[in-house]
């Protein structure tokens, strides 16, 4: 069993294409013994967003903190707040926004993308 503080968990900078003022930490993945299911928490300052896009492996999403609003795969979209969950399906187009001054604060759960190919 591997048991860890999220606020000891390092928290970085997600440096991608599309991707502006998002940070996460993977709270629990590979490092802790866990090869096939990862959890990450990501955080959305104001202004920022994840990009559009799809991959095969499913996502699960808690809101923790803040509202946004995630798109779906038909372009509409959503504002979303703690008290929601989300499921993103396999190859569904997505994307989270936040254009609120708050921080969005998420739980997002994955397959190991790197496992299930």
């Amino acid at each position: 069993m591997q048991i860890n503080k999220n606020v000891d968990v390092s928290e970085i900078n997600v440096q991608s294409e599309g991707v502006k003022n998002v940070t996460m930490k993977i709270l629990i993945g590979p490092d802790d013994g866990s090869n096939n299911l990862i959890m990450r928490y990501f955080k959305i300052l104001q202004n920022g967003h994840t990009p559009r896009h799809k991959h095969p492996h499913e996502h699960i999403v808690k809101i923790e903190k803040g509202k946004g609003v995630v798109i779906d795969g038909e372009g509409n979209q959503h504002e979303v707040s703690p008290g929601r969950s989300i499921f993103v399906k396999s190859n569904e187009e997505h994307q989270f926004k936040n254009p609120y001054p708050e921080p969005f604060e998420f739980i997002c759960n994955i397959l190991n993308p790197e496992r299930y190919k």
